[in-house]
């Protein structure tokens, strides 16, 4: 009986290292990601996933207008492309 118990209480405690190791801290960083992407503003400077930088001209439910520089140039993104904010306005 005492195996069992055993066996069951190490599967537990390495779940839970598990769980606050790993699960944890992706489900916050997952989060805070959403939390920026929901509140991309015009006139902020953004940096997509793959390295396009822009200034925010609109936001249409999950499109973000980016104009790049030094052409002018407009591009539509989708806001799960946007990887981070450089300057918020």
């Amino acid at each position: 009986m005492s195996g069992t118990y055993g066996t069951l209480l190490y599967v537990l405690v390495f779940f839970g290292i598990f769980y606050f190791m790993l699960i944890r801290p992706q489900q916050k960083k997952n989060k805070e990601l959403k939390n920026m992407r929901d509140n991309i503003s015009t006139g902020d400077e953004v940096v997509t996933i793959g390295g396009v930088i822009g200034q925010v001209v609109s936001v249409v439910d999950e499109d973000v207008v980016l104009r790049l520089r030094p052409s002018g140039t407009e591009m539509t993104f989708k806001k799960w492309a946007i990887g981070s904010i450089v300057v918020q306005k």
